[in-house]
């Protein structure tokens, strides 16, 4: 990975990027992995990855410059005290425009995952979503767990898969309209609230500067 990443805000303890989507969280099979990349751009020897966005998803990313400040986000996270807000963009109308959606999440096939109706540990969702265009409508989403692919599988399961999303039957396109928008948390009694434009996709590009 070689190129420079957008820091949207910096902290002693913590920064924070806008991943570009396309790069994964892991090494995968490149040579220098995105912690790696990051720590080189910094000058530092390590940062810690305090929790994960998938390499189709663009956006908000944290990651902690030392190991206490990664207990402490780990923390926050498992007690569900970021609050994390997602943009997502489908080219077909939802059952119903605004809302939460609730159920457990089971694997399907090919490294997809379902919604069941079930509600014993379930993926909770909340959403409201406005016309763009005829065909096209932004989603405006704020997960309350943090379960694999949810709000890929919520997006499926109203009825508006994500454009772009092949596994989820997304409609095609240049890439995935899926992008972590905003973070919302408390460190050391300081309140942090932080945005994060897109930079990529056709779509986007028209509905940022229409914003």
């Amino acid at each position: 990975m070689n190129t420079e990443l957008t820091i949207c805000y910096q902290h002693q303890d913590f920064i924070i990027i806008n991943k570009p989507d396309g790069v994964s969280v892991h090494k995968d099979n490149e040579e220098i992995g995105l912690t790696e990349s990051v720590a080189k751009q910094l000058g530092v020897k390590q940062v810690w990855l305090v929790h994960r966005l998938d390499k189709i998803t663009s956006g908000l990313l944290i990651l902690a410059l030392n190991k206490e400040a990664a207990a402490y986000f780990y923390h926050l996270f498992e007690q569900h005290k970021i609050q994390k807000t997602y943009w997502a963009l489908s080219d077909r109308k939802p059952k119903k425009k605004q809302g939460k959606i609730v159920g457990d999440m089971q694997k399907a096939r090919n490294g997809a995952w379902k919604l069941c109706h079930s509600k014993e540990n379930p993926a909770i969702t909340q959403f409201t979503s406005t016309t763009i265009e005829p065909s096209l409508r932004q989603f405006v989403l704020q997960p309350k767990t943090g379960k694999t692919h949810q709000l890929r599988v919520a997006m499926k399961s109203l009825g508006s898969p994500i454009l772009g999303d092949k596994l989820y039957s997304g409609s095609e396109a240049d890439r995935v309209y899926l992008h972590a928008y905003q973070l919302d948390f408390e460190y050391d009694n300081e309140q942090i609230s932080v945005q994060a434009m897109p930079t990529s996709g056709d779509f986007w590009q028209k509905i940022c500067k229409v914003i």
